[in-house]
């Protein structure tokens, strides 16, 4: 008798094992369905937003949240699978939301972050901006951090909430951009001329905008030189080059029209004293 009580519960064992493997095995192949639908669904809503021309920036943050939502309702599916009650495990789901939540208030601050750059778009995908202590082109917007290229193509990942609470400088949000130089000539030079150099080399640039007008004026009587201001306007992409362009430019035409380009240096007057 015993022994035929022992096979049974043996049995039994062995029944409930290969049960809750199957359920397993299922709620595993739920889960791995529910992921790869999750993807192609955000794949197809950002297909869709792409073609309605909305921001790139706006397609990729919720084309993120559609896969995130469409993942939590796969795990719920094979959490049923188990045997284990939708309402139960959203209510453990939820303790743990909360724990989980004051354990990661950063985390929920850079995600409310993301939510507002997303909203009010300071900047959009492709801008070259100096936000949260780094300058560089903006690349993608994720749920709770921001992807910066800098010019020097490296790739840094800047929380949300850093971008969102510090002040963004956008400097691709304006077709135009005015170029501030300081070009310094000798005390001895003939001023006039060398204001005529300066207008001229700006004049004569392919890439200096005819308006706004550019400015070229006196702003400092230095230690060494009498300073010129130039301030040509540019589109701003052209931004770089016309600055290295001008200031050689600069450089060459006023040493060829006699003016000299000074630097810091120190008279030293001799006196002779009779015995």
């Amino acid at each position: 008798m015993d022994a035929i009580k022992e096979f049974i519960t043996n049995a039994n064992l062995v029944e409930l094992a290969i049960s809750w493997g199957i359920k397993l095995v299922l709620a595993i192949v739920i889960f791995v369905i529910g992921k790869w639908i999750a993807r192609w669904a955000q794949k197809q809503f950002q297909k869709l937003l792409t073609k309605r021309d909305v921001d790139a920036v706006l397609v990729d943050f919720l084309g993120n949240i559609v896969y995130a939502l469409i993942l939590i309702v796969a795990l719920i599916a094979a959490v049923d699978m188990l045997g284990i009650p939708a309402t139960s495990f959203l209510a453990i789901l939820g303790a743990a939301g909360l724990a989980i939540g004051l354990a990661l208030k950063d985390s929920l601050s850079n995600f409310a972050s993301g939510v507002m750059l997303v909203l009010f778009r300071p900047f959009t995908k492709g801008d070259l901006v100096d936000a949260g202590g780094v300058m560089g082109t903006v690349e993608e917007i994720k749920l709770v951090s921001t992807m910066l290229v800098t010019p020097d193509n490296k790739q840094i990942i800047v929380p949300n909430s850093l971008m969102y609470t510090n002040a963004i400088t956008n400097y691709s949000a304006k077709d135009t951009r005015r170029v501030d130089m300081v070009i310094g000539v000798g005390y001895d030079d003939d001023l006039k001329v060398a204001a005529e150099v300066l207008k001229k080399v700006c004049r004569e640039h392919p890439k200096v905008l005819d308006a706004p007008e550019t400015k070229i004026f006196i702003n400092n009587l230095g230690d060494s030189a009498v300073d010129f201001v130039v301030r040509p306007w540019v589109k701003s992409e052209d931004y770089w080059g016309v600055l290295a362009d001008v200031l050689e430019t600069a450089k060459l035409e006023l040493e060829a029209a006699g003016c000299n380009i000074p630097y810091p240096q120190t008279d030293v007057h001799l006196h002779q004293v009779s015995s």
